[in-house]
């Protein structure tokens, strides 16, 4: 279950990724498979041949990306979370989400 975004965030999430750029959508969420983790990022592109180079740019595989939602996107938790997130100069994200102060805590 997703929660702490705004409606407007998640469209301009989906835009984003429908006009094949790589996009960013941290929220939290719950999620019975990961009780640990508080937080999601979203990573998505609908070009999925861009977002599969993206991902091994960052150690990922494309089995991890998940297909359900009509959106191709990774879901980036904990550590690996705040690493792409830094290096992708996502730091409006981090801060909003307190990922610095969270990670490793979670």
């Amino acid at each position: 279950m997703a929660f702490g975004i705004r409606r407007t965030e998640l469209e301009a999430w989906k835009r984003k990724a429908e006009q094949n750029e790589i996009a960013f959508l941290t929220h939290y969420w719950i999620d019975p498979r990961f009780p640990e983790y508080e937080t999601v990022t979203k990573v998505g592109c609908n070009d999925l041949d861009k977002l599969i180079e993206w991902g091994k740019s960052h150690g990922l595989r494309k089995e991890w990306i998940d297909h359900h939602s009509g959106y191709p996107h990774y879901d980036l938790l904990g550590e690996r979370q705040l690493a792409i997130l830094r290096a992708e100069g996502q730091f409006e994200q981090i801060q909003r989400f307190n990922l610095d102060k969270r990670v490793g805590n979670e």
